[in-house]
């Protein structure tokens, strides 16, 4: 019998839960018209199956019509979801898990005109700035209502077989009227620290008469919102206890800060760069003041923290949730002694920012989160051996020489570098990116142990891929920066890359002109501004890093708004000229026929990569498909069949930036699925 810490179970009430590590509340955006159909139960299951104890559903599923989704909420106030939500209970139960959902209404962190365009209501009307709703005062009316809408929810979830629900009190309603930031009722709702809680009291009692007193019912909770005017730790501890005493709940689960920015809610989940486990500690303190079950989750990345936190006392239950996405298989993993071939989380948050950007949520370094519907996480052996030739090492290269290497291939990969890496090695010379090293450094471990064959400092020509008589040629090739944009005076500007890389040194009075939106520009600007450069980043997009998202923003930002840097939009570089004195930029707009001149001492252009396609034109009439891709069978994760001309030599594919200048996560994406089924 095994004496880790994360592995002995644990007895919720009547629930014993096979081990110390769950998913905690999120909500990955997968629901099909606010069902978590079957994409959504695969996601779950492939972590039940995996080992996990308790998977908490839904971040949150909303009680109420006029609690808008704002994530593509699961929709619990429809009778429809208890017959979905029993086909994942189910599901998940057959492998061992628990399955737990969180249950909430949003108040002011939603939008009006979202779902059925009603009222957003609060216990103030206080705007959250992220969502940008003002709301309506709650009335005595709403209370009633929504009271009776949380106990028709818990009636529904009980129904499909949960093991528990948890509510949400952290920027949503319920801790709306806790904080006094956001209550400013004079009514018997309001005032008195008593007052404040009488709503989510009331709740809890009707939910209760609802499903009765053996049904499991817990907290997340704010406990200080670390906000002028806001709970404070006092208060949060006092409400704690308040809980707990209530005999209504029976765990807490503990959160540190307010949401209601996007810097805020960067410090309640912290991105890459940022402190691991920063409120551990204060959950701890916590769990020994109420002596009561405690839940918590705030990047801990890896088993070893993990273990600490429960080996320490300082929680009854950890959560790992983002580091399920980069890895659903850790507790298999952990029980197998393969910890160290865990797929590590980098923090990059990719999986929350593109909620909001694009509307689901992957991990930048698994494509096969939230995909597992058709893309695995564990690969099947080839039936018949092939020898894989892979030009390029960039996240590209890699993926598909560790896919190729699981499925048993022999594969070999061509670098014109010393190193592997390509792109991410830029990337993770910023300090607050460091972490992204891992999606390297992981991927060259599982080449290790498939046997994969590395050969670096080779500039590659068509004669030396012939010459391995492959039977799979992979163009990783990636692609070069791309400054050459402008009318005239493309001879006078650098790259972001060749900031990045240390090979042109930031003057004293900088324009970084950036149209691509993405991490290169913002990583530049930070060496540049560190320097004490006076740094003016100028875009023509109406907003600022686009490609970069909410969360991962906040680190650049606070870092260049330190440094003084000017941000300007709207504004196109059009042209640059040299002068005596220097450089002097062209400006334009897209908004109106004028122009204006400035003058820069060095002028840096961010726009993207241009692919480096030159071999793979080269090997394309020699191949048997001619480079063709059949999307049909790509999109539906199937095996490629498709044979252009099939006296070719070779399959022939080309992936990543060596196609069109994209992201890490499309680049990984794109191997995985071309190569699986090689």
């Amino acid at each position: 019998m095994t004496h880790d810490p994360l592995l002995q179970p644990f007895q919720l009430k009547h629930l014993t839960l096979r081990n110390r590590i769950m998913i905690t509340a999120h909500e990955p955006a997968y629901p099909e018209n606010g069902m978590p159909t079957a994409r959504y139960r695969a996601y779950h299951v492939e972590r039940a199956k995996a080992g996990i104890a308790l998977t908490m559903t839904a971040g949150s599923a909303i009680v109420s019509k006029d609690s808008a989704p704002a994530f593509n909420n699961i929709l619990a106030y429809k009778d429809e979801v208890v017959s979905h939500l029993r086909d994942l209970v189910d599901a998940c139960h057959e492998q061992g898990a628990a399955v737990m959902i969180q249950l909430t209404h949003l108040g002011r962190r939603t939008h009006w005109s979202r779902g059925d365009w009603l009222p957003v209501v609060s216990s103030s009307a206080r705007r959250e700035p992220a969502h940008r709703a003002f709301p309506k005062v709650i009335e005595d009316w709403d209370i009633e209502r929504i009271i009776q809408n949380y106990a028709d929810a818990a009636e529904r979830m009980q129904a499909a077989g949960m093991d528990g629900i948890e509510l949400e009190a952290y920027g949503h309603l319920l801790d709306q009227f806790w904080s006094p930031y956001t209550n400013t009722l004079d009514n018997a709702y309001g005032g008195s620290l008593e007052n404040r809680l009488r709503f989510s009291m009331e709740v809890l009692q009707a939910m209760r008469e609802r499903v009765g007193k053996d049904f499991i019912i817990g907290v997340r909770n704010v406990a200080d919102e670390v906000l002028e005017g806001g709970l404070t730790k006092a208060e949060g501890i006092e409400i704690a206890c308040r809980l707990r005493d209530s005999g209504l709940i029976d765990f807490l689960n503990i959160i540190r800060g307010h949401i209601d920015t996007d810097a805020a809610l960067t410090d309640v989940i912290p991105v890459q760069g940022m402190r691991n486990s920063p409120h551990l500690d204060f959950a701890g303190e916590l769990r020994e003041l109420t002596r009561f079950p405690i839940f918590h989750a705030g990047k801990i990345p890896d088993l070893a923290t993990a273990r600490h936190a429960i080996a320490s006392g300082k929680l009854d239950m950890v959560g790992m949730t983002r580091a399920h996405l980069a890895d659903p298989h850790i507790v298999r993993r952990l029980i197998a002694g393969q910890e160290q071939t865990i797929r590590p989380c980098v923090g990059a948050t990719y999986c929350l920012d593109r909620i909001y950007q694009g509307g689901e949520a992957y991990c930048i370094h698994n494509a096969a989160s939230g995909r597992e519907l058709t893309m695995p996480h564990q690969l099947q052996a080839a039936s018949v051996k092939k020898r894989v030739v892979i030009v390029g090492a960039g996240p590209a290269g890699l993926e598909a020489a560790r896919v190729a290497g699981e499925r048993g291939h022999e594969v070999i990969v061509l670098e014109a570098d010393s190193e592997a890496g390509g792109q991410i090695r830029l990337t993770a010379r910023s300090p607050h990116r460091r972490e992204m090293i891992s999606i390297v450094e992981w991927r060259l471990a599982q080449c290790e142990q498939y046997g994969v064959q590395f050969r670096f400092n080779c500039w590659v020509e068509a004669e030396d891929v012939l010459a391995l008589e492959p039977d799979v040629v992979v163009i990783a090739t990636g692609g070069l920066a791309n400054a050459e944009i402008l009318a005239s005076g493309n001879e006078y500007v650098v790259s972001t890359w060749d900031i990045l890389a240390g090979s042109t040194k930031p003057a004293k009075k900088v324009l970084l002109y950036d149209d691509a939106g993405d991490h290169a520009a913002l990583q530049a600007a930070e060496f540049i501004a560190a320097t004490g450069a006076e740094l003016e980043i100028m875009t023509p997009d109406r907003s600022f890093a686009p490609e970069v998202m909410g969360m991962n923003l906040v680190p650049y930002l606070r870092n260049l708004q330190q440094h003084q840097v000017t941000f300007t939009v709207t504004y196109r570089l059009l042209a640059v000229e040299k002068t005596v004195n220097g450089l002097t930029a062209l400006i334009g707009s897209d908004y109106g026929n004028w122009q204006q001149r400035k003058n820069y001492d060095q002028i840096i252009v961010n726009h993207g990569t241009q692919p480096l396609d030159e071999l793979y034109f080269e090997l394309k009439p020699r191949s048997k498909n001619l480079g063709a891709v059949d999307y049909e069978q790509l999109i539906a994760g199937q095996a490629q069949t498709l044979l252009k001309h099939p006296e070719g030599q070779f399959l022939l594919y080309r992936i990543g930036d060596a196609v069109a200048a994209r992201n890490t996560h499309a680049a990984i994406y794109e191997a995985l699925r071309l190569m699986k089924d090689v």
